[in-house]
């Protein structure tokens, strides 16, 4: 009995100590940031048809010439992300993974090593079940193989689906598996998991698990170009901040899925409000756009230096939401040096503009403002709102579907007289 306990332990030390490999593989200290086809492209397979469109070499290497030179790669953007339907119907002779020898004729190294060659990292996909979703080959009893695939290759991300993956058990089984073969190649390849999503109908997904062999995950269902999709991730996000929030950090986070700005459902205000919340939300930024034809507004926005330094502030803490008051919502999250982001989000979708007043008191628990704070309006437009202290009230208009999004950084010592006309200082009457 002894001897069985002692092995019994051991099992568990080794199969312990090759979890903590795969969560330490020392990348995503921040949420990676890129570009990904498949909102946006979908699986168009037909080149002759529609070549613009069509998922080919030629696609990823165009959206790898304008990330270099058109300042997204400055910007932080610097993934080139394949997703479904770049395989051919079988594997190869070896079992290898193979690419569609008439949509990739020059093979996935050598459009790694053209992507590579402009500063910037590919990503490509896969499926751990017996399928892609689409309907491609999947993984499942080939993890090792097609993992050395992908490192000798010089891909630099996976991102992993989980269509027909069977029962849970091989479901996670799957994913560990996937996460530990990566591993064993030797290349850093961030791993991008959907584990989460595919458990969530069934049972609760054990987080801490999770991160401990995923760099990103999603929860909930994919981004389509409609208000209704964002409306959705955020009120999933919201209902379930109490459980996903505190996971997320440097080398694991939730990812609601991609970024649409810059395509065809969104109103101007409804882009601001996902750019700013998935900034609040410490969300992987990866567009599904055509780069080759997006509006120099949605270009500007996509590229905002302060909502990018938020999104990828190093504390990496998620934001979440701190009240919903009838139509309005109040999002913060920390950032480094005592800092705060606040979104204001008018959800209503009828009117005009409507005013909100709330007291800065809200904000990190008493603490954003204390003894005072400057704030700076980032979106929809830069705006100094001036200095405040620990009782002031600010009031911002917000369009319908739109959002207001706020800077807080704490001042320890200020003179009264520079206080914003709507604060005061604190005395025995407002203690």
């Amino acid at each position: 009995m002894a001897a069985a306990l002692v092995w019994a332990m051991a099992v568990l030390a080794l199969a312990l100590a090759e979890g903590a490999g795969a969560l330490d593989n020392g990348l995503a200290q921040t949420p990676p940031m890129g570009w990904l086809h498949w909102e946006r492209f979908l699986c168009t397979t037909d080149c002759a048809s529609a070549p613009h469109a069509c998922v080919s070499e030629q696609l990823f290497m165009q959206m790898a010439d304008l990330l270099a030179a058109e300042g997204w790669r400055d910007a932080g953007y610097e993934y080139v992300c394949i997703d479904d339907c770049w395989m051919a119907p079988s594997r190869d002779g070896g079992d290898r993974l193979q690419p569609d020898p008439q949509r990739f004729p020059h093979g996935i190294h050598q459009l790694a090593d053209y992507v590579h060659s402009k500063g910037l990292k590919l990503g490509i996909y896969g499926d751990v079940g017996n399928k892609t979703c689409a309907g491609y080959p999947g993984s499942y009893g080939h993890y090792d193989l097609d993992a050395q695939t992908f490192a000798d290759w010089g891909v630099d991300l996976l991102k992993f689906d989980g269509c027909y993956h069977g029962t849970l058990d091989l479901l996670a089984e799957g994913y560990k598996n996937m996460s530990l073969a990566l591993n064993k190649t030797g290349r850093s390849i961030v791993y991008s998991c959907e584990w989460p999503f595919y458990m969530l109908p069934v049972q609760k997904p054990n987080y801490t698990e999770v991160k401990q062999y995923c760099n990103h995950w999603r929860n909930f269902a994919d981004v389509f170009d409609a208000w209704i999709s964002i409306k959705s991730i955020l009120d999933w996000t919201a209902s379930h901040q109490d459980i996903i929030v505190d996971v997320a950090g440097p080398g694991g986070w939730n990812d609601p899925d991609m970024l649409v700005i810059g395509n065809f459902g969104l109103s101007w205000d409804q882009q601001v409000t996902q750019m700013a919340l998935w900034a609040i939300m410490a969300a992987p930024l990866f567009m599904s756009n055509d780069l080759r034809q997006i509006s120099p507004q949605a270009k500007r926005l996509l590229q905002n230096k302060e909502v990018i330094a938020i999104n990828q502030d190093p504390l990496g803490k998620q934001g979440y939401r701190i009240t919903k008051d009838n139509n309005f919502e109040l999002w913060e999250r920390p950032l480094t040096g005592r800092a705060y982001a606040v979104a204001v989000v008018n959800r209503q979708e009828i009117g005009g503009p409507q005013l909100f007043t709330f007291a800065t008191s809200f904000l990190g628990n008493g603490l954003a403002c204390n003894p005072a704070c400057s704030i700076q309006q980032i979106l929809p437009t830069s705006e100094d709102y001036g200095l405040h202290n620990w009782v002031s009230f600010l009031k911002v208009k917000v369009n319908p579907t739109g959002t207001v999004l706020l800077k807080a950084a704490v001042i320890e010592e200020f003179p009264e007289e520079k206080l914003a006309p709507n604060s005061k200082k604190p005395s025995l009457d407002t203690l």
